[in-house]
């Protein structure tokens, strides 16, 4: 065999390129907020300290101008059992509390409040509150088979009309809107982006259900149709991902039952004693 046919065979180029495979990645993470664990505990301790401080002030400021002849926790008694204290006193507990949430988002990481918790509003809006108000009839007759208290602080609520039509409208307003900034806005997404959806959605309904034990006099059973509201919440903040689609639902649920309410009793005015 002459030279000029000996097939030469070069070594591999190391530098020469080479065809790389696409190794699969982890999708990403459906929740990614900027703020963690931490921020959504100081805003616990915070909520925590208002609500022990609002009642505290009401009674020293009550005492000094109204009750001067009167024991600091006798002044205290009084102010609880009055329903537009109690309503006042939820206005002085948001101010602070909501103030906080945006000077972390906004003042800390630097990114605006309203997007970061993802106030999406939704497009089929009527819907979602709908869904609100036929979880309320659900509900309505999973109470038949729970137990259910006959007498609670929250119905005193309803004592006079005027007080009545004032908390209808913080039912449907104010109160929701905080509770799902809070909840499905600040808490949801740092336990969802730590322990998956399932859990951050259950997590996240479990305190707000136990934070209206107070008003339903500790019954587990009204706690328990609390729960399973924060959990419709929680689900459809997950599937939207917008805080504004679980507030439509919190607010239907809300305004069902105050509707039902008003007309039930001629505009708050023959309240049931019980």
């Amino acid at each position: 065999m002459s030279a000029e046919q000996i097939p030469v065979t070069s070594a591999p180029d190391p530098f020469a390129p080479t065809s790389i495979t696409a190794v699969p990645t982890a999708p990403p993470t459906v929740e990614n907020p900027v703020w963690d664990g931490w921020d959504v505990l100081s805003i616990v301790g915070l909520t925590l300290a208002v609500v022990v401080a609002v009642p505290v002030i009401e009674a020293v400021i009550a005492q000094r101008i109204w009750y001067s002849h009167d024991s600091f926790l006798d002044v205290a008694q009084k102010l609880q059992q009055m329903p537009s204290v109690l309503i006042f006193s939820q206005f002085l507990i948001y101010i602070p509390v909501a103030a906080c949430m945006v000077a972390l988002v906004e003042g800390k990481y630097r990114v605006r409040f309203w997007q970061a918790i993802r106030w999406n509003w939704p497009r089929a809006g009527w819907r979602i509150l709908a869904l609100g108000a036929v979880m309320f009839f659900f509900l309505s007759l999973l109470q038949n088979f729970l137990p259910m208290p006959k007498d609670t602080p929250f119905e005193h609520l309803f004592d006079s009309p005027r007080d009545a039509y004032l908390l209808s409208i913080i039912a449907v307003t104010l109160g929701p809107l905080m509770e799902e900034l809070f909840f499905r806005g600040f808490m949801y997404p740092v336990l969802a982006r730590r322990m998956g959806l399932a859990w951050g959605v259950a997590l996240t309904a479990l305190p707000f259900g136990l934070i209206h034990l107070p008003q339903y006099g500790w019954a587990w059973g009204a706690a328990l149709v609390i729960f399973l509201v924060g959990i419709v919440c929680g689900v459809v903040r997950a599937v939207t991902r917008s805080v504004g689609a679980s507030f439509l639902v919190h607010a239907g649920f809300n305004g069902t039952q105050m509707l039902i309410a008003m007309v039930m009793t001629q505009g708050f005015r023959h309240m049931p004693k019980a």
